[in-house]
């Protein structure tokens, strides 16, 4: 088990390229490098947009282009995964996209993924992620998830004592 844990939390990422969509982005390199892992493993989580199939299918290009194995975990329509906490366990990396944050850690906590995060960042998967995929590791910050306005979310996964302001 690895004692180091690590958490890479952004306002960027995967990066847009015109002709393929997206890229691995040098904040992603970055995770993967701080897991130590010669072959790293990402695991993409898309809750915060509905686990949208096309950022979905982005991701798993830009790793194919990139030489970086890579799952994901779907909570819609149902998980596609039987032990969510195993399969989390099961990578170097897990990277976290944007879209709501407040829908993001209702269905985490409905479905156990907030326990089986932890759990894997304890064992010393790098956590990491963009937007709502930044905030959800602190205690809180400021989001647009409840309308155009910001507002505070303050009960985010706390595993940083800090808030974060990504937006």
């Amino acid at each position: 088990m690895k004692t180091d844990r690590h958490i890479v939390a952004t306002s960027g990422g995967f990066r847009p390229n015109d002709r393929w969509g997206w890229d691995v982005g040098p904040l992603v390199r970055y995770a993967l490098d701080l897991s130590g892992a010669d072959s790293p493993r990402l695991c993409y989580l898309g809750t915060a947009t509905g686990d949208d199939p096309a950022r979905t299918a982005q991701v798993y290009a830009a790793c194919a282009r990139a030489g970086i194995g890579a799952s994901h975990l779907a909570l819609f329509p149902m998980p596609n995964v039987a032990d969510i906490g195993a399969h989390l366990r099961d990578h170097d990396v897990i990277w976290v996209g944007g879209g709501s944050v407040a829908n993001l850690l209702s269905l985490w906590r409905l479905h156990g993924v907030d326990v089986a995060m932890r759990d894997a960042w304890e064992a010393g998967v790098v956590m990491g992620g963009v937007s709502a995929g930044s905030i959800c590791w602190h205690v809180g910050g400021t989001t647009d998830s409840f309308g155009p306005d910001l507002r505070a979310v303050t009960d985010a996964l706390g595993f940083l004592p800090f808030s974060n302001g990504v937006h």
